[in-house]
């Protein structure tokens, strides 16, 4: 933790060379971010609320997302039949129905191969679920992290042949393992590749490859934001749909409610981190409302062992249930995540909960330790203390003996306190294993596929907020100026990348009421693509302050009205935010974040997640 860091408000006004002014005059905060109001049409956004006799507040929020006066109904109750597409439209997926319907119908043994992330897991659950209902037989691979990597692997497809398995299904994964299929294939192993990262020209041996971002696909523009969870479910539409036309249902075999494992779908979809918007949008709200009905026993043992006890939302979902389900993948055994969202045992359930809770606890103790290494390597080269040398476009760091499953957080983490895109390197016997996170404005996947086909690359690939690489040692030096190249190019005439906090409004701490909180939980889910609406509270003052939990800080506001209201910062003796809070000085603060709602002994209130803090005009 570097205390030394300044933060300060200063005046507000343009920058030079006719910059957005600083949101409160804030330029450099407690995080050393500045402050911008997001940008937003003035007149779309009074619309927005006249006619929905919605707070302004409300209408900036919307108008800030892009989201036209026609658009509004849409937005605010997302529904499947306004968009969800006929499946049939993408590449291959018609071929793709067909074959796994007519494997069903004639009894033909098939398996799933997930990748081992919570999109995976959902994915292969997905397909699990479906085809057992079905009446199919089917199993579920998850490769090995560690001893296995990410994607089909030839020793693993040719063990599922083996044992007799006639048709795989990849899900997550697939789209780039050219060598791994073409040894499947010349064993007699049919293949269907279910994929949404992003594709080459060339495609690999497989009957089918369904990947809405495939570089010949018409649908790009309109489903290419979709998670895997999201493909597979649309195949499972079409799978049923070929079902049905077959005849297969009918007395003794009821066709399934696809709409009851929306739970999975959502669960995917937020944890995945692509835009909740459109199909996406639509199948997160309706995911939640079936989540919350806590139908699935591996749901409902994952939540009851984190101790949730209120409606899940997509909150609960990516960042309570997602690290639990991530947590075998990462720390310990890769398939525990698909084993426990597609069982029916209440009791092999909640051991299941039981053992990813565990070892949720495991990686963030693994993770803690490579994040506080990594963080020394990015200090120990920046210009000043806590910050990025001026010009930096990207980082890349890497360390012997860093834990492979926890080098995505920590590169999410850097992301998040750098404001640049990070990739974090696990090195073991020469060769890395890396994970990457991006930032709006720069495609971090293109970049690694770039990488990839220049040679720099053992194997590589991902989308534009997140990537994965295998790299030698001894490359990582021409990798590191390779990538730097390729994101500077990305960035051209953009500028330099500086720390902002784009905030939605400002409200006193009176303004921060339930009545509020009301009105924007209708702007749910949120996400990557519409963001929670992040506010400033102006000209707090905190009554108390004190440090939970080992390093969170807890706080009660209040205004010079009396109004009052509780807050808390999570992390935030890990940064200079937690030091800033203790310490005020009984000086007033503008304090940045979001308002979630606050349960206790049958009252609710609201309550602050503070994000950062700066004193007003500096000082």
């Amino acid at each position: 933790m570097q205390n030394n860091v300044p933060f300060v408000g200063s005046p507000a006004g343009d920058a030079p060379g006719g910059e957005p002014r600083s949101l409160l005059g804030v330029s450099r905060s407690a995080t050393g971010r500045r402050w911008l109001a997001r940008p937003h049409d003035e007149r779309l956004a009074l619309a927005h609320a006249q006619r929905g006799g919605l707070p302004e507040l409300v209408g900036r929020v919307l108008a800030a997302r892009g989201v036209g006066l026609d658009q509004a109904e849409d937005f605010l109750a997302p529904t499947l039949k306004r968009f969800l597409p006929d499946p049939h439209a993408l590449l291959d997926m018609r071929t793709a129905a067909e074959r796994l319907a007519d494997a069903v119908r004639r009894g033909r043994r098939l398996a799933v191969f997930g990748d081992y992330d919570v999109d995976g897991a959902t994915s292969s659950a997905l397909l699990v679920r479906f085809f057992r209902w079905v009446g199919a037989d089917i199993q579920a691979y998850i490769p090995d992290r560690i001893s296995e990597g990410y994607g089909p692997n030839a020793p693993a497809l040719l063990r599922l042949r083996e044992a007799g398995v006639d048709l795989v299904v990849t899900v997550d994964c697939g789209v780039t393992s050219f060598e791994p299929l073409a040894a499947a294939a010349q064993a007699g192993l049919e293949v269907i590749v279910v994929d949404h990262h992003k594709a080459e020209p060339a495609l690999p041996t497989a009957t089918a490859v369904v990947n809405p971002n495939r570089l010949d696909e018409t649908m790009t523009d309109r489903l290419g934001t979709l998670a895997a969870v999201g493909v597979s479910f649309l195949l499972v539409v079409a799978v049923n749909r070929a079902l049905r036309a077959a005849g297969w249902y009918g007395a003794g075999r009821p066709e399934p409610d696809l709409m009851a494992w929306l739970d999975l779908v959502a669960l995917g979809t937020v944890c995945d981190v692509v835009p909740l918007v459109g199909l996406n949008r639509a199948l997160v709200a309706q995911g939640l409302k079936v989540m919350g009905r806590r139908d699935n026993p591996g749901i409902a043992a994952l939540a009851d062992v984190a101790g949730v006890n209120e409606r899940m939302d997509a909150y609960h979902a990516g960042y309570i249930l997602g690290p639990r389900v991530n947590a075998g993948g990462r720390v310990g055994r890769a398939d525990l995540g698909t084993r426990l969202l597609s069982t029916d045992d209440p009791v092999e359930a909640r051991d299941l909960a039981d053992q990813l809770h565990t070892l949720n606890a495991e990686r963030r103790a693994i993770e803690a330790l490579v994040l506080e290494e990594a963080i020394a390597m990015v200090e120990a080269t920046a210009a000043s203390p806590g910050a990025v040398a001026p010009g930096v476009g990207s980082l890349l760091v890497a360390g012997a003996g860093w834990h492979p499953g926890v080098i995505g957080i920590v590169a999410s983490r850097l992301k998040d306190r750098y404001g640049v895109p990070a990739c974090v390197v696990a090195l073991d016997g020469g060769v890395g294993k890396a994970s990457g996170r991006s930032v709006r404005g720069v495609d971090l996947g293109s970049a690694v596929i770039a990488a990839r086909q220049a040679g720099l690359l053992v194997a590589g690939g991902g989308h534009a907020m997140a990537a994965g690489f295998t790299v030698a040692e001894d490359r990582l030096p021409e990798l590191r100026a390779f990538m730097a190249e390729r994101i500077a190019q990305q960035l051209a005439g953009q500028g330099p990348l500086v720390p902002t906090l784009h905030l939605d409004g400002v409200v006193s701490v009176r303004g921060a009421s339930t009545d509020l909180l009301a009105h924007m939980t209708r702007l749910g889910p949120f996400g990557t693509g519409n963001s929670e609406p992040r506010l400033a509270v102006a000209d707090a003052r905190i009554v108390r302050a004190d440090v939970v939990g080992g390093n969170h800080v807890r706080c009660i506001l209040s205004s010079p009205d009396g109004a009052r209201l509780k807050a808390i910062a999570f992390r935030a003796m890990d940064e200079d935010l937690g030091p800033a809070l203790l310490n005020h000085g009984g000086r007033p603060l503008h304090l940045a974040g979001t308002l979630r709602a606050d349960r206790w002994n049958g009252a609710e209130g609201v309550q602050l997640m503070i994000d950062d803090a700066a004193v007003p005009g500096g000082g």
